[in-house]
């Protein structure tokens, strides 16, 4: 719809203030990024970043200048008299850029760009795309199923979910104050640790209470559900101490992860998956106690799976 090859139903779309509900697709501004490249096998890369501008009849010395600046940028000038297909995926891509940037339009829409590159050149290549934004002053709208592309690029991110928006807000707000159980689940890599469990008062005090498991909660939650899921991320962990809430279980597995490991904790007849410092000395089969930052625990409703979280 943005970029004109849908008809809108119903609502308005605008660019600065500027209804474009019926602006027709070549009137938009808009340049686009595609999962598959969709480059000109039979064209040279300087042919392929100008072929847009030959259609809308630029002039040859202002072509050769927008084709030149565009490949500058990209780091492809060496690659402009070859051809697509002896290229690797992160130069495609980057012609690909180069084709949108040529144009120099008021927005790009980037339809997951990185999802056909190997893990370590997409980590590469979001640098690359996150100094362009920087570079152009552009509106970027990217399109992404990768959580870490999101809360890496974005300056704001729009969770969707069957077509229906579930929240909007900055990769911090998203992450640290999800909206609801979807949200929570979707960003986070090990994914957040959900408990069901249900709520009480003890001595004045809201308590998430799942079998011998208590853990007295912020007054930042609203007690206004009986059925409700804890949420605890697996960074949001550290030592055992008087000042934190105590969890206890016993370490089913430990897994080394570079500078940290992550561990499988059994912790009243649910699996806790928690990222701790390689030095944190435990074994499969031995109990382990932790403990929480009340600040960093999430509240949900069981039944709508909204968060529970008061208005700030």
């Amino acid at each position: 719809m943005i970029a004109g090859l849908e008809e809108i139903s119903e609502g308005a779309l605008l660019f600065d203030d500027r209804t474009m509900n019926n602006v027709p697709a070549h009137r938009r501004d808009v340049a686009m990024v595609f999962q598959s490249y969709a480059l000109y096998p039979h064209k040279s890369v300087f042919e392929n970043i100008a072929f847009g501008l030959r259609m809308r009849r630029v002039p040859e010395a202002e072509l050769r200048r927008r084709v030149m600046d565009a490949a500058a940028k990209l780091e492809i000038a060496h690659l402009l008299e070859r051809r697509p297909s002896p290229l690797s995926g992160g130069q495609r891509q980057r012609v690909a850029l180069g084709r949108a940037m040529g144009r120099e339009p008021s927005v790009f829409l980037m339809d997951e760009p990185l999802s056909n590159l190997d893990a370590s050149l997409r980590i590469s290549m979001r640098a690359q795309i996150r100094h362009l934004h920087a570079q152009m002053h552009s509106t970027f709208v990217y399109v992404t199923h990768d959580q870490a592309e999101a809360l890496t690029l974005a300056d704001r991110i729009v969770v969707m979910r069957d077509g229906t928006i579930q929240q909007i807000g900055s990769p911090d707000d998203i992450y640290e104050r999800p909206a609801n159980l979807f949200v929570a689940s979707f960003l986070g890599s090990p994914a957040i640790n959900l408990l069901d469990g249900a709520l009480e008062t003890i001595g004045g005090t809201l308590c998430f209470r799942r079998g011998a498991l208590t853990v007295p909660l912020p007054a930042c939650f609203r007690g206004d559900a009986r059925e409700v899921v804890l949420g605890l991320r697996p960074e949001d962990v550290g030592p055992a101490t008087s000042e934190a809430a105590q969890l206890h279980g016993v370490v089913d597995t430990a897994m080394p992860a570079g500078t940290d490991q992550f561990l499988g904790v059994a912790v009243e007849g649910a699996m806790l998956f928690l990222r701790v410092p390689k030095d944190v000395r435990v074994r499969e089969g031995e109990p382990i106690g932790f403990g929480l930052t009340e600040s960093r625990l999430h509240l949900f409703d069981r039944t709508t799976g909204r968060s529970l979280r008061r208005a700030a």
